[in-house]
């Protein structure tokens, strides 16, 4: 089997990269020279000239604050490229999984969002994200739309890297306690499409919305604390509110996500991100 990527630097990319071999798949990723996420026809060229037996997207434009002031250019690479993939896809038969997000849900404090609970984006990257996902599954095709939420790896810029640096410097800091979610590990991620793209491909599990996202669920403070523990930092960490630490776009404060569909469909369970995290402290610390 090979599977065609769109994608080739972000955390999800390298982990597609790296363990399609182990799931015995030829990953092929697309880089920006080699598609232009800018470019929705080019996108779907790549598409009609491959060889491969699925497509996933795993890039977008993720720059949440930055979204703010470039809609439009955030709504092409998230929405109207997702789109064009999709309607390739399902021009040319290929099972399609598009990588989606919490945002684009309003994060009311509560339970877990289903696939199928209302959205309401905060924010333009919210926004543009629902977008894709409307245009992937308006194509047609066999598709999955998967969110996720709170990614992380030992390599790229996200939540664990960042308190790794930060503790080098500092014995004491203040992270946001009152929004929660489950962090999800990059590689975690690679395996749940791969297990997706071959299971449509054979005709198993059920397209449209699913949710994936890392277990137990846990506010941003608490997560900071285990990271320290578990890389043997002594940082002291104090809860703030959101409000505290304004940011430019707003942030939801829910973005728990409920993946037993995921579950139900493809036999994907949500992974222990304490264990992903105890791995990659293990192997990126000296």
């Amino acid at each position: 089997m090979k599977i065609l990527v769109f994608g080739e630097t972000g955390q999800v990319a390298r982990a597609l990269a790296v363990a399609g071999p182990a799931h015995g798949i030829t990953v092929h990723t697309l880089n920006r020279t080699q598609s232009d996420l800018s470019d929705p026809a080019a996108c779907a060229a790549a598409i009609m000239a491959t060889d491969a037996d699925a497509v996933i997207n795993a890039a977008a434009w993720t720059a949440v604050d930055a979204a703010e002031v470039q809609e439009d250019a955030a709504q092409i690479i998230n929405a109207d490229s997702p789109g064009a993939m999709a309607q390739a896809c399902a021009t040319r038969g290929l099972p399609f999984v598009h990588i989606s997000t919490d945002y684009v849900f309003d994060g009311t404090p509560g339970a877990p969002w289903t696939p199928a609970a209302p959205t309401g984006p905060l924010g333009a990257y919210g926004r543009t994200k629902l977008a894709g996902e409307r245009a992937v599954l308006d194509a047609g095709g066999t598709a999955v739309v998967l969110r996720t939420a709170w990614v992380f790896d030992g390599q790229g810029k996200n939540f664990v890297t960042t308190m790794l640096r930060l503790s080098e410097t500092r014995d004491a800091l203040n992270v946001v306690a009152d929004q929660t979610g489950g962090p999800t590990p990059a590689d975690a991620i690679a395996d749940a499409c791969l297990t997706i793209a071959q299971k449509l491909l054979d005709g198993i599990g059920q397209g449209g919305i699913h949710h994936f996202s890392g277990t137990p669920d846990v506010s941003w403070a608490d997560f900071a604390r285990a990271i320290f523990a578990t890389a043997g930092r002594v940082v002291t960490v104090t809860d703030i509110t959101t409000a505290d630490y304004p940011t430019t776009a707003a942030r939801p404060a829910n973005s728990r996500l409920d993946c037993s569909s995921l579950t139900a469909s493809f036999g994907i369970a949500r992974p222990d991100w304490q264990a992903a995290l105890d791995r990659i402290i293990t192997e990126t610390q000296p």
